[in-house]
């Protein structure tokens, strides 16, 4: 793996639905979640007013989505707002500390530009560099990622603050999909994208 170039002033922290829904045991449980906070913690302390975090927001019933989020939200159906518990949509402790309210975007789908004031902010904050952290790095990750690079943003995956509650698809998406982006997408860790800060 290459050196990281340096990453400027304009670059942005985006960890990715870091929420207690994936941390906490249940059929969404992604059980690397633990080991990968430490990482995001370290990224956003890097990158104080730089960060921002993405929540997976649900519908309050199956039958409030749209089209096929339907039958999506009829198989999870534990998921929808009407059944969770209170506070299961929050951040996990570990960074929601570290989470101004203005900082937390929320998305009805799996990538972040659903959102309108996702890409607000990014043209707000001058953002010209993304780097990417936290759930579910074959889902709402990559989606994400994938439209970064779509949308000429410079992105940077960093690997050891990824996680996936399936490894094999984490593994894939890591070693297979996204090297098929070399001149698009970066691979690395936490501590290459800290140096390359500055």
């Amino acid at each position: 793996m290459a050196a990281l170039a340096g990453m400027g002033a304009r670059s942005m922290h985006i960890a990715i639905d870091m929420q207690r829904v994936f941390a906490e045991p249940g059929r969404w449980q992604v059980t690397g979640i633990p080991a990968i906070v430490p990482h995001i913690r370290a990224l956003a302390k890097a990158m104080p007013g730089r960060t921002l975090f993405t929540r997976f927001i649900v519908p309050e019933r199956p039958r409030d989505a749209p089209g096929q989020w339907q039958r999506y939200y009829e198989h999870w159906s534990e998921f929808t707002g009407a059944a969770l518990g209170p506070g299961k949509l929050d951040l996990v402790d570990g960074l929601a500390v570290l989470a101004d309210p203005a900082a937390i975007i929320d998305k009805p789908t799996y990538s972040a530009f659903e959102a309108p004031v996702f890409a607000a902010r990014l043209k707000a904050l001058q953002a010209d560099a993304l780097i990417f952290s936290g759930v579910e790095t074959d889902v709402c990750v990559l989606a994400t990622l994938l439209t970064a690079v779509d949308r000429g943003f410079r992105v940077v995956a960093v690997d050891d603050a990824m996680a996936s509650s399936s490894q094999p698809g984490h593994d894939a998406t890591l070693r297979h999909v996204l090297t098929r982006f070399p001149l698009q997408v970066e691979i690395a860790s936490t501590s290459a994208v800290i140096a390359a800060l500055g």
